[in-house]
């Protein structure tokens, strides 16, 4: 396997005459930074010729792996039967989807699209605001849930940013984007996942607007909550009468048709959905309940939510999303079934590699979703994370099996997805180089 990546680090040098920092989504820049050509079923392949086992997987939006053939011919269909984007009217393929998705979520009584996931939770947080009459946002140290002023900051923040951990407190609001105005930023709270007692002493001290989150914090690998947790945000979201919002662009159709709602049992105000939802072509949705969706056509001016998007359940997008549901939804295929075979597989492998060494490590994993951390205990929160998983030797293992042919993304703490399209064989080619890497690492 050819490990310099020239061809890759040409791509780079030639994009950035065009591009600031080369990349369009800087996000995606890594080290190494590997262009990668295309894909299929679960390996993709670079430039320069390297074949991977891929968990990466567009940050997990290919559910069913590359190239799903059951989705390129239902687009490929709308292709050939002239599908238009109009700009104006209805379309029915949309009202297809939205049928589908709210039968296969029945927490969503309805819903509307976007063309990203940063899109839908930028309009959440709008609903919030215009059905509350409040300012004040909470966010999760360590989330992601997009790219606008609400929740950009304090994704993967250095300690010395943020401190040390507060309980009945937050965190000080560090700032992933210039151009966020320092009132804006007064308005967004950030505290720890599964800390109920910062919620409270949040809403105890501001008009608090929603609180949005992932359910299940998997920016920064699979942080599960604790029991009652989610239970305990739903209460005080009743009595306090602010909107919980699920972020569930990553969770969503990943572990469960109904989103990882309807393992939990918790019903959100508000959800937002993408990634996995039309199998990495581009499309958000936000859904809930009616009450609250119903502010996109509110009657009274003042209280109407603005929702528009030329792209907004583009054909080729909204074709793909109805396959992938169909799919995903389908007793033959049976996907849930065979990924939690898989993840299963993995998880007991990976544990028993790693039992034979000295090294902390924990094995996190919900379905298809998987994060080794080089600590001794499943992980709680970020300042967890920060303070007890051993990044430098997590970052080097990662690095190492990229040159194996397995690639997940090269950062601490980023989760892995395993496709639909993974077989056995894949657990396995990825058990036997890993137990390589870490024999190599560790000296066994």
């Amino acid at each position: 396997m050819i490990n310099s990546w020239q061809k890759s680090a040409a791509v780079i040098t030639r994009n950035e005459k065009w591009i600031p920092g080369g990349v369009v989504s800087l996000n995606r820049k890594s080290e190494p930074n590997i262009c990668f050509s295309r894909g299929m079923g679960s390996r993709a392949w670079d430039i320069e010729g390297n074949e991977y086992i891929d968990y990466q997987a567009g940050f997990a939006a290919a559910f069913l792996g590359h190239n799903d053939p059951d989705v390129n011919a239902a687009v490929m269909d709308a292709i050939h039967g002239q599908s238009v984007l109009m700009g104006a009217g209805p379309t029915d393929l949309e009202g297809q989807f939205a049928e589908l998705f709210c039968k296969s979520v029945p927490t969503a009584e309805k819903l509307q699209i976007t063309t990203t996931g940063s899109e839908a939770t930028y309009h959440a947080i709008r609903i919030a605001r215009a059905v509350t009459g409040r300012d004040h946002v909470i966010i999760m140290q360590g989330g992601y849930n997009g790219w606008h002023n609400d929740v950009a900051g304090n994704v993967i923040s250095n300690l010395e940013d943020v401190g040390p951990r507060v309980s009945r407190g937050e965190y000080p609001f560090d700032s992933l984007s210039a151009g966020i105005p320092e009132q804006h930023k007064a308005l967004i709270h950030v505290i720890n996942y599964n800390d109920l007692e910062s919620v409270e002493y949040v809403v105890n001290n501001y008009p608090v607007a929603c609180i949005i989150l992932e359910p299940i914090l998997q920016n920064i690998g699979i942080v599960k909550p604790e029991n009652g947790y989610l239970e305990g945000l739903r209460r005080l979201a009743d009595e306090n009468g602010f909107l919980l919002i699920f972020d569930e662009v990553k969770t969503g159709f990943r572990h469960a048709l109904g989103g990882y709602q309807s393992i939990c049992g918790i019903t959100p105000d508000l959800s937002t959905f993408g990634k996995a939802v039309a199998n990495g072509y581009p499309m958000g949705v936000i859904a809930g309940k009616a009450k609250y969706m119903d502010y996109f056509v509110h009657p009274d001016k003042e209280k109407r939510v603005l929702i528009a998007g030329t792209f907004n359940a583009h054909p080729l997008t909204t074709i793909a999303a109805i396959a992938t549901l169909k799919k995903l939804a389908s007793a033959e295929f049976a996907v849930y079934a065979h990924v939690e075979k898989l993840g299963a597989t993995l998880e007991a492998g990976l544990n028993d590699i790693l039992s034979a060494y000295d090294k902390p490590f924990y094995t996190a994993r919900q379905g298809s979703a998987f994060c080794v951390y080089f600590m001794d205990h499943a992980p709680k929160d970020f300042h967890d994370i920060a303070l007890h998983n051993d990044a430098a030797f997590d970052k080097n293992y990662r690095h190492k099996l990229i040159a194996e042919g397995i690639f997940n993304f090269p950062l601490a703490s980023k989760q892995g997805s395993i496709s639909y399209a993974h077989s056995m064989a894949d657990i396995e080619e990825t058990l036997e180089k890993s137990k390589k890497v870490l024999s190599a690492l560790l000296g066994k």
